[in-house]
């Protein structure tokens, strides 16, 4: 019996007849609608003929039977809209208990369960198995409307569907329609997307909800990786308390993801010290468990601990408070070192207003916001679309089989970033799924054909040719949904424990591990033959190696070898660590199964691995392996290496020197010593150093043709005037034993004949009127000529270099070679600055001259033979 009562409250029917018109002039439309509208459960029943479509004023036919497709970003939205769906027709889904005359109208898919049946007319599914099908049945055949819900999540497979339907609607279908719905979203956007589609607005009649800000008291510190600040969860239990005590009705509390929620859980205590039922909600909750929070309680009070799902799934019962912890997980790629995890960030604020609205969906309500109100200007816009910040490996393969490898002719609100598709066509092509030019194999469409990741995909397959069908799927099935931490890091252990274990998890697994056992025995060539099982053709392995085969096999780049205690490098080049107390601490080689870098850390933390050998990782990441020649410049040897090498990516495997290195590779890898270390690998003698500085002295005063001589320019001209050398050179002792000096002489201009002048312009050594040759200093930034003032009496004028341009700094000594006076202008110190430095010089040192004219007395480099009264 149709519950028609419920039906006609719902506010989405007063637009549905413009809906209806949208989608009869264009075949496209943007339907928002506010949360508890009804856009998720009555506009489906209306589209396909089931309710009927009425203007406000109750006039207007009945719509024809039509079957619609409607595609949920999540398995429990879609499980609930289904069931919410045939409750309001007054049946049950197929499977789901008896029903009236036309019971089975209703139906859903999801992975893993499909109730549906011979008279279903309405399917809902998951956007994952909505592309699945389209990728199988491009042209959706029997189906007549698509009903994308809850598009402003932006996940990347509800942006791919909408793609890959609008090219349907383009080539195939044009009689195909298609709804875009949401709450909250860029309605404008999504209209251009759709090719100018109308929008449909629908007003909602949620009842008023308050918003309290309930900030902690103390600073927390901000999320990381998937570290949130302990101090925050203590501080949203208690919010979860005081909004008992404050408000009446259930308490729904939003947080980032399954752990959080546990430790919510823990410090909320039993029913009886809180009076109040705690459940938790999040997508690997059991089924039952999310459909009984979904059907409402049974008298008493309930706190319900969500992440994420429950802001766009149907309206929970008798929840008239909501706590929102402000975090959401996304995904994050790290294409450099090929690690792949959700990260914590901060709520958007359309998912602030989504989470809010479910307290008023019934009744007033109230949401305690757990940060300040001047920070909610801050919060983004909108959740950061998938397409831009996850890893892209799937899409690669999915928009290869649909015939766009670079997906440039799909319309998508955001583009994929250029390096995450050019890291993804990495991988497809390493696995065999596309070719070089990004076209599929035969194999790689099997591999999209099995709904995993291409990674598990290529593990499944070809891990069941090696293993048997039956325990390679049982062990990809651990690895598409990571284990809980309880199961700890050993993915042996976890396979055990998933065996023997009677949990939520496991029950989840098994079922996934019948889909893909399914999935690898009707593989075809690339996969056993069906009813065979190819692990009886040769010995059996032992469980511990076939966990270490199939996650090598699905992250070859990650076979790792240790290099310390609990340390080890991975294939990609990235360092990874075990945690204290890991069984795995003794391995040689591991396969790495899941890990995370944590922002500060210079390794990545190892959550899931497996023991494997060397001859595992060998035959994972044959396309790693490679031998050549390497001639380089050894950082840690500091000296340059030649040798005949085998490597598995960034772990050498074998080595053994190489007898005649090519010459031309030493020098290029001297030259790449020399970049590095510096000049100073060369021997520089007094005499090359002074060399460099008069150089480097008439490059500053004269510039061309004098050489800049500077360590940059020497580095880049090193060709030029240390070639000979290097061709000679084998290793580092070769190049400390070249004489900087001699091979500089190269650079001097001897082709303008200005070489000549060189001791002319900078002189090394200056005669002065004592008769002495005194060295000149070129290492500041003027000449400096260092001499005992009583060798310069008589000497008028300070000597002048580069052609007269420069004077000399002429540093006066005493007697005792200490600075006495400096000047640059030997007159005037003779007329202004000797009488002081007489008076203060002469009665130290008397056994030397100190005339009252220098400018006329005679130089020496002698004392007096006595004492002298001068």
């Amino acid at each position: 019996m149709i519950r028609t009562e419920a039906l006609d409250r719902l506010p989405v029917r007063t637009v549905l007849p413009a809906l209806a018109r949208a989608l009869d002039e264009h075949g496209v439309a943007v339907l928002c609608a506010p949360p508890g509208t009804g856009k998720t459960t009555l506009v489906p029943l209306v589209l396909a003929g089931l309710a009927e479509l009425t203007d406000p004023d109750g006039s207007g036919p009945a719509a024809p039977v039509r079957r619609v497709l409607v595609a949920e970003p999540r398995r429990i939205a879609a499980r609930a809209a289904a069931r919410r769906m045939a409750w309001l027709l007054g049946e049950t889904v197929p499977g789901g208990g008896a029903g009236g005359p036309a019971d089975g109208r209703i139906g859903f898919t999801v992975r893993g369960e499909r109730r549906v049946g011979p008279r279903t007319v309405v399917e809902v599914v998951t956007t994952g198995v909505l592309l699945q099908r389209l990728q199988r049945d491009p042209e959706l055949a029997g189906v007549d409307v698509v009903v994308l819900d809850e598009c402003h999540e932006r996940h990347l497979d509800a942006d791919t569907s909408a793609a890959f339907l609008l090219d349907v609607r383009a080539a195939l279908r044009p009689d195909l329609r298609l709804v875009a719905a949401s709450a909250t979203t860029d309605a404008e956007g999504w209209a251009r997307l759709l090719g100018g589609a109308p929008v449909v607005q629908a007003e909602g009649v949620s009842h008023p909800v308050e918003v309290v800000w309930a900030p902690p008291e103390r600073q927390v510190r901000p999320p990381h990786g998937m570290r949130v600040d302990p101090a925050l969860l203590e501080h949203v239990a208690g919010v979860v308390r005081r909004a008992l005590r404050e408000r009446e009705g259930d308490v729904l509390c939003f947080l980032p993801g399954v752990g959080e929620i546990a430790r919510v859980a823990g410090r909320l205590g039993g029913a009886e010290t809180l009076g109040a039922e705690v459940l938790q909600v999040h997508g690997r909750a059991p089924a039952a468990v999310q459909d009984a929070v979904l059907a409402g309680g049974s008298g008493g009070r309930r706190v319900v601990l969500a992440t994420s799902v429950a802001e766009s799934s149907l309206t929970v019962p008798g929840v008239r408070v909501v706590v929102d912890a402000g975090l959401a997980r996304e995904p994050r790629t790290d294409h450099a070192r090929g690690l792949s995890a959700l990260t914590t960030v901060r709520a958007s604020r359309a998912s602030a207003r989504q989470r809010a609205g479910r307290a008023g969906r019934e009744a007033p309500g109230a949401v305690y916001r757990c940060w300040a109100e001047a920070d909610d200007a801050r919060l983004p816009r909108f959740p950061a679309a998938e397409i831009t910040v996850a890893d892209l490996t799937a899409f690669a393969l999915q928009v290869a089989c649909w015939g766009d490898p670079d997906a440039s002719g799909l319309a998508l609100l955001d583009p994929p970033p250029s390096g995450a598709m050019a890291a993804a066509r990495d991988v497809l092509v390493a696995t065999g799924a596309v070719s070089a030019d990004g076209r599929p194999t035969p194999r790689g469409r099997r591999m999209a054909r099995v709904g995993l990741h291409p990674r598990l995909a290529r593990a499944l397959l070809d891990g069941a040719r090696e293993v048997g069908a039956r325990r390679a799927a049982e062990v990809v099935a651990l690895l598409s949904e990571e284990p809980p931490r309880e199961y700890g890091d050993d993915l042996a252990a976890a396979w055990r424990s998933a065996r023997r274990g009677g949990d939520a998890y496991a029950a989840r697994w098994r079922a996934e591990a019948r889909r893909l056992e399914g999935a690898a025995r009707g593989a075809g060539p690339d996969g056993p033959a069906t009813g065979e099982d190819p692990a009886a053709t040769g010995a059996p392995r032992t469980d511990d190696a076939v966990a270490g085969l199939i996650a090598a096999l699905a992250f070859p780049e990650r076979v790792a070898r240790a290099r310390g205690e609990g340390a080890y490098l991975m294939a990609s080049g990235t360092g990874a660590e075990l945690g204290e107390g890991s069984r795995l601490r003794s391995a040689r080689w591991l396969a790495v199964a899941v890990a995370d870098r944590p922002v500060t850390a210079a390794s990545a933390r190892v959550r899931l691995g497996a023991v494997i050998d060397e001859g595992t990782a060998r035959e994972a990441a044959a396309a790693l392996h490679d031998r050549g020649e390497e001639i380089v410049w050894s950082e840690e040897r500091r000296d340059v290496v030649a040798r005949r090498v085998e490597r598995l990516g960034a772990l050498e495997l074998a080595e053994r020197p190489l007898s005649s290195p090519d010459p031309e590779r030493v020098a290029a890898a001297l030259r790449e010593g020399l970049r590095r270390e510096g000049l100073g690998l060369l021997r520089w003698t007094p005499e090359a150093v002074g060399l460099r500085q008069r150089l480097a002295f008439l490059h500053g005063a004269l510039g061309a043709p004098w050489p800049d001589v500077s360590d940059a320019a020497l580095l880049e001209s090193a060709d030029d005037w240390l070639g000979w050398d290097l061709g000679r050179a084998r290793k580092r002792a070769d190049l400390e034993r070249v004489n900087a000096g001699t091979a500089l002489e190269r650079l001097l201009p001897w082709a303008t004949g200005d070489a000549a002048r060189l001791d002319e312009l900078a002189p090394e050594r200056i005669e002065v009127p004592s008769g002495s040759r005194v060295r000149v200093d070129y290492g500041g930034e003027q000449p400096v000529l260092a001499v005992k003032l009583q060798e310069l009496f008589g000497w008028q004028q300070t000597p002048r270099l580069a052609g007269g341009r420069v004077p000399v700094l002429v540093h006066l000594l005493s007697p005792a070679g200490r600075p006495a006076a400096v000047t640059a202008d030997l007159a005037s110190f003779w007329q202004d600055g000797y009488r002081s430095v007489r008076a203060e010089l002469r009665g130290r040192y008397p056994r030397h001259p100190w005339p009252e004219d220098p400018s006329t007395a005679a130089p020496t480099r002698r004392t007096n033979a006595r004492r002298s009264g001068a």
